[in-house]
């Protein structure tokens, strides 16, 4: 089996330490996509399903991950995104079905998975009373490290995840967007061959969101796979190659998420907010306007090609909304298309 090769993010000799290629460096070929005949892949699912008794979390789903893609599992709280991952990450057994990761039995070779694996959960698992630096250090020595190799690899990811002038601080003291960046540069350490991130900027302002894809798209050009779960469909947007769509532990839709936003909705979308009441006495007055219309609790969404042509008809028709908002559509209205409600729900 051909596998993607560990890399550390920060000791690619084609990159500096910040991510960015060094002069003369030859770019890596992008990554991304479904595995082909050639592209072997990194992690294979067939009918994998998770049960907790009678409760079915993950229902017989498929996918491939390929060796230097970025795939995202896009849904709501509930989903079956977590259960999967945790199958992935071999801290799960699986109920029923098949899983390969790295080419391994998760249930036989679990260990020696782990061993190839960089884990981001859902919640920081930092050690609070240690320093910032010490903590990369302590986790390195968890993968058999030299205290000196653990401390270069500290070093070289704090500069990576831009904490270098926070290495003696503690942990306890640092901002929530903060520890997420030292929580990846941890899950690095190891140089593993797949990073699996499980909700990484839930709960983290927009500052620090961004900080955090653009550290995460620096890995992705690397050649890091990366396997990650979100809610935000901007998130999936900026960080997916491809994704599937989740919803009551079952997969809705995969692609990419042009490819998604393609198949399932309209180049853009009308928004109309009216007053309150307004709404629930329109009948027919919205008919023909758009190829789809969604009626949502507080507005009322029109899915058409040219929105702004969209809106001066609704106009011509004597409708008067407080607000007009077009948009260009996006995974939330592939979400709504597919599941009838919103991902936020």
């Amino acid at each position: 089996m051909t596998t993607a090769q560990p890399i550390a993010a920060p000791s690619s000799p084609d990159l500096a330490p910040d991510g960015s290629p060094k002069p003369g460096a030859t770019p890596r070929p992008a990554a991304g996509g479904p595995p082909g005949p050639e592209r072997e892949s990194l992690i294979r699912a067939r009918r994998l399903t998770k049960k907790f008794g009678e409760f079915v979390a993950v229902d017989a789903i498929d996918f491939d991950v390929a060796p230097g893609e970025s795939f995202g599992f896009l849904g709501p709280n509930g989903a079956g995104k977590t259960s999967t991952m945790r199958m992935i990450g071999c801290v799960s057994p699986i109920s029923s079905g098949e899983l390969s990761v790295l080419g391994m039995n998760p249930g036989r070779d679990g260990a020696r998975i782990k061993a190839r694996l960089g884990v981001v959960p859902q919640q920081d698992t930092l050690d609070m009373e240690l320093t910032v630096r010490e903590n990369l250090i302590i986790y390195g020595r968890y993968f058999d490290l030299s205290r000196r190799e653990a401390g270069r690899r500290a070093d070289e990811l704090l500069e990576f995840v831009q904490l270098t002038d926070r290495a003696k601080s503690t942990v306890e003291s640092l901002s929530g967007g903060m520890k997420r960046r030292l929580t990846i540069a941890r899950s690095l350490v190891n140089e593993p061959d797949l990073l699996l991130l499980d909700e990484p900027t839930t709960g983290l302002d927009p500052q620090a969101r961004h900080l955090l894809w653009d550290r995460l798209y620096r890995l992705k050009q690397r050649g890091v796979t990366l396997v990650l779960t979100t809610h935000y469909m901007d998130e999936a947007e900026q960080l997916c190659d491809r994704l599937v769509v989740m919803d009551k532990a079952h997969i809705v839709a995969e692609g990419s998420p042009r490819e998604l936003i393609d198949q399932y909705s309209t180049k853009e979308v009308l928004e109309l907010r009216f007053p309150v009441g307004v709404l629930e006495t329109l009948e027919t007055e919205l008919d023909g306007l758009a190829e789809r219309i969604e009626r949502l609790p507080d507005r009322v969404l029109l899915y058409a090609d040219d929105g702004e042509a969209a809106a001066a008809a609704a106009h011509a028709r004597g409708l008067r909304p407080e607000t007009v908002l077009v948009r260009r559509s996006s995974l939330e209205d592939v979400f709504l298309r597919l599941t009838g409600r919103s991902l936020i729900e």
